[in-house]
């Protein structure tokens, strides 16, 4: 196990901030840190979960940009520039998903899903790597999703898996440059993920059983910034995630795809 990154006084780059675990990440950071800057599409947004924290300590800044294009990724280089912020904590959190089946997904949902949970992600993390005060530390947020091949799910687990692998490979290769990188893969949790991955159509995917795994977002990002003061390169929150990424990575991928088939044809 790595050397931990210490979480005082860190000057942290959350993305997705807007809401859900981007919007909790900056709850559970602000009384303890020094800066954040908050980082999503919607201006409003953000400037509510700015105002919700205006009694923390930390200063609080909000950059609006896309970054599912190479314009908003860097915009927020040239916002960190622009304000002379020294980050030592990047969060990519932001991602999305589609519910439905491949082929009648729309190209460009398709290829915003992957510049957003794989592209953004890694050139975001190359660009702001060299810019990290050291000490430094990474959190990507994956999913349970990445243990799995998720039928009218498909292109989601898939990122999601490229994440997991990214992460675990970067934890190893950056420890020596004083960098911890934590990954966290959550199960379902009651977030605005649902809603955006529902189609147009207002179709939605199987979700039986995920009662048994859904924690809230306080608690997914609680282990996530736990695991990185312990550096632990990737963990699964909650006691039904861990148990299900265990029989998931332990299952025969012929008796999984068996078990993926039935299951999609209760729908």
């Amino acid at each position: 196990m790595a050397n931990g990154f210490h979480l005082e006084k860190c000057r942290a780059v959350i993305t997705g901030a807007s809401s859900g675990l981007g919007a909790e990440f900056a709850r559970q950071l602000a009384p303890q840190a020094d800066t954040l800057v908050l980082v999503a599409r919607r201006a409003e947004a953000l400037e509510a979960v700015k105002s919700e924290l205006s009694a923390t300590q930390a200063k609080i800044l909000c950059c609006v940009a896309d970054l599912a294009t190479d314009t908003g990724r860097n915009e927020v280089l040239a916002f960190l520039e622009a304000r002379d912020v020294k980050p030592n904590l990047l969060i990519n959190n932001a991602g999305m998903g589609d519910y439905g089946s491949f082929t009648s997904s729309t190209a460009e949902k398709t290829r915003t899903q992957l510049e957003l949970n794989i592209t953004a992600l890694t050139m975001l993390t190359h660009a702001m790597l060299p810019k990290l005060a050291r000490p430094a530390g990474v959190i990507n947020v994956s999913s349970l999703a990445s243990t799995l091949p998720m039928p009218e799910l498909a292109v989601y687990a898939a990122s999601k898996a490229y994440v997991t692998s990214f992460s675990e490979a970067l934890a190893i290769e950056l420890a020596p440059q004083s960098v911890t990188v934590s990954c966290v893969c959550p199960g379902p949790t009651p977030t605005n993920f649902s809603k955006t991955a529902k189609r147009d159509d207002g179709s939605d995917t199987n979700r039986e059983g995920q009662g048994l795994l859904r924690i809230p977002p306080s608690q997914v990002v609680g282990r996530a910034l736990l695991a990185l003061q312990r550096g632990e390169a990737c963990v699964f929150p909650g006691l039904g995630a861990s148990l299900a990424a265990c029989l998931f990575r332990h299952v025969p991928r012929q008796i999984m795809r068996w078990l993926l088939r039935r299951r999609l044809g209760k729908e």
